[in-house]
């Protein structure tokens, strides 16, 4: 009789650890998820900013360089394409493209000295560089988020409880080809301007 209750006791303590850390690797799960989430909406609140600017400094060039409508306009509908992108992978992707416009806008002012000088396209700029600093600090959070998330979700136990809890697989946020920070500016002394290097 005594080792039947031994028994059934030992297996009550084994049932009993098992559930907490069911309980741990669970929680541990939420809080790297919602780490994640976070992570996002440091981002989309960075990219609201910079989608704020934009029609600002469209204005601005406008006013100087008014014929390179073509630039503007590509500019324009790279914002509104981004703004209307539900999916996480797609709103990605359509930053990727107006990080793209904005650099052709920038070389775009290089031609012109008097919009160069203007002081309110310095200070447009600033803030523009300014909130793409942010963009790239909150982007590698974001993925760093996305690296510890994936990591747990993806090693014993966790992948069990993950699996039958259905903690599903985050995107990192991967540069397009195109993405500005594939293309290196190339720098000409002696007054010729910076273009693009394709």
């Amino acid at each position: 009789m005594v080792a039947v209750i031994a028994g059934v006791g030992f297996l009550a303590v084994v049932a009993l650890l098992a559930l907490a850390g069911l309980v741990l690797v669970y929680n541990a799960l939420v809080r790297m998820r919602n780490q994640v989430r976070n992570g996002w909406s440091q981002i989309d609140v960075q990219l609201k900013r910079r989608a704020d600017l934009i029609p600002n400094l469209v204005s601005t060039v406008q006013g100087y360089a008014g014929h390179e409508s073509e630039t503007l306009e590509k500019v324009i509908q790279a914002r509104n394409h981004a703004g209307n992108q539900k999916s996480t992978e797609g709103r990605m992707e359509a930053e990727g493209l107006l990080s793209q416009a904005l650099v052709n806008l920038m070389a775009v002012s290089e031609r012109y000295p008097e919009l160069k000088a203007d002081q309110n396209f310095r200070e447009l700029q600033e803030e523009l560089t300014s909130t793409e600093n942010r963009i790239a600090f909150s982007r590698q959070f974001y993925n760093d988020s996305v690296m510890n998330y994936h990591n747990l979700r993806e090693s014993f136990p966790s992948n069990i409880v993950a699996g039958a809890f259905s903690f599903q697989e985050e995107p990192l946020w991967r540069l397009a080809e195109g993405d500005a920070a594939y293309t290196a500016p190339v720098v000409a002394f002696g007054g010729a301007s910076s273009a693009q290097r394709g």
